[in-house]
């Protein structure tokens, strides 16, 4: 009897410290997700080491990664940091030098885009019902950065999102307005304008828009780098493009057009893979196998080495894509199929001065008509190569997409009906802390723009609001012309 009321006693006790530690263990699991979301979502993402295989870590190491996480608060990563420091003084805007130059055309969208607000002006409630929309959502208040995460992004997006509102910040301290805004972090724009025909839509900030939604378009995290792909920041990527580029002159490069990519992504890619069957079209198209490049060190997929070919084809996958900046970079007359999505700045490209329009439904027969027409007036084709990779190199430097990133909040806090606060579960990140909780790759990444965008500088200046509308309405107006004279050229096979 004792025997069995000993055994009882002992059972009881067990279960009661496994209970205690389950009750324990949610409450500290729903703190550090409260607490550090960013940092928490992230120790499930792979480690990589310097051979780029994954190494798998125990639950408990990822527990204590988890626990020295919490510490990675801006206060304490700026004690122990020899990062520099900047404070931002309370309420004070600081406006931009006098020797600003002027932004590029492509600012000018920055109002249209916010054009849905310009007259009611942006509530709190708006922004709210962004919500069931949004990944996460950014609030800068006196110069401090705080967000508060809804999901999880695809591998390192949401990361290396906030890393750059970070950096933005460091580069212009005391010169962002409060603001208060939410995120969507994955491929397709969501805010439908056939759901807000009588009504105002609510505010999202995204990597991409389209002429059906109005989704705001934003940088996207590939600037800072593209950590899975082994991917370099925007900054030395363009350049070493630009220096591949040099290595075969372009008259000497394989006279063909060139694409290699995921197919199985869009069927705009699908049907782009069916002009191998087509006899003669001029084009070599090539799927990319991402998971044997990562267990082969993405040896045969460096963008510097793919400018071998006269011309290089660019199409959209799930929604756009971000390697139409690397193509462009590439020196290579870009044959664009006319897109059915626009990012921050491929707005301001012009056909056939930056770029080749291709029709989307006769693919191979516009890239077969410009392959053969290009290599027959090469020193035409020739320089709408150089125009694409010169917009590249000085209307996308990264000044300017930290410039496109502080005008568009800045126009965009213009138009805030509230004063922003910092939302229960929002957690403040600085420089400091990112780095304090990331892996050995992904901070390598993040300390080679960290140097760069702490150099400051004032933003560039953007035009008169009031000329934007008729200034983008003749250029749309310029575009849709050129790009009927090359169908005009096509169907008379000049």
């Amino acid at each position: 009897m004792n025997v069995l009321k000993g055994s009882a006693v002992t059972c009881f006790l067990a279960l009661l410290f496994a209970l205690t530690f389950v009750v324990i263990f949610k409450r500290w699991s729903e703190e550090l997700w409260k607490e550090n979301s960013i940092a928490a979502s992230n120790l499930y993402r792979p480690e990589f080491n310097p051979n780029n295989n994954k190494e798998s870590a125990t639950v408990w190491q990822q527990i204590t990664k988890a626990k020295q996480s919490i510490d990675c608060s801006c206060k304490a990563a700026q004690i122990s940091s020899l990062l520099p420091k900047f404070t931002f003084p309370n309420n004070k805007i600081q406006s931009p030098g006098n020797n600003s130059e002027s932004c590029p055309f492509y600012f000018k969208f920055i109002r249209q885009d916010l054009k849905p607000w310009e007259k009611g002006g942006i509530t709190l409630e708006a922004v709210e019902k962004a919500k069931s929309k949004a990944s996460f959502r950014v609030i800068v208040i006196n110069g401090r950065l705080f967000v508060e995460s809804y999901h999880h992004c695809f591998q390192t997006r949401d990361l290396f999102t906030i890393w750059g509102f970070a950096q933005m910040l460091k580069k212009y301290p005391g010169m962002v307005p409060d603001f208060d805004l939410m995120f969507n972090c994955n491929d397709k724009p969501v805010i439908r304008k056939d759901d807000y025909k009588n009504a105002q839509p609510p505010p999202l900030f995204h990597y991409c828009g389209s002429s059906y939604t109005y989704d705001i378009a934003f940088p996207d995290w590939s600037f800072w780098g593209w950590v899975e792909l082994q991917i370099p920041p925007w900054d030395r990527l363009v350049q070493e493009i630009r220096n591949g580029s040099q290595r075969i002159k372009w008259e000497n490069r394989d006279p063909t057009a060139y694409w290699k990519g995921n197919p199985w992504v869009s069927p705009k890619r699908v049907d782009l893979m069916k002009c191998k069957k087509s006899p003669n079209w001029n084009g070599k198209l090539y799927t990319q196998d991402w998971v044997k490049e990562s267990k082969e060190g993405f040896r045969n997929s460096k963008l510097s080495t793919q400018c071998v070919h006269r011309y290089k084809i660019y199409v959209e996958g799930n929604a756009w894509s971000v390697s139409l900046k690397y193509i462009l970079a590439c020196n290579s007359p870009t044959l664009l199929i006319t897109p059915e999505f626009h990012d921050f700045f491929n707005r301001g490209l012009i056909p056939q001065h930056h770029y080749w329009p291709i029709k989307p439904n006769k693919k191979c027969e516009s890239i077969k008509f410009i392959v053969n027409w290009g290599n027959n007036n090469t020193k035409v084709v020739k320089e709408i190569g150089k125009a694409g990779s010169d917009f590249m190199l000085n209307e996308l430097k990264m000044k300017y997409v930290y410039d496109y990133m502080f005008h568009s909040l800045k126009e965009y806090a213009k138009l805030l009906k509230y004063k922003p606060t910092i939302p229960k579960n929002a957690v403040e990140y600085c420089s400091e802390s990112i780095l304090c909780f990331v892996n050995n790759v992904e901070k390598s990444y993040m300390q080679e723009s960290l140097g760069k965008s702490s150099m400051y500088s004032s933003p560039c200046i953007m035009g008169e609001a009031e000329s934007d509308s008729k200034d983008i309405s003749e250029f749309l107006e310029r575009k849709k012309e050129i790009i009927g004279n090359v169908i005009q050229m096509e169907n008379s096979k000049i």
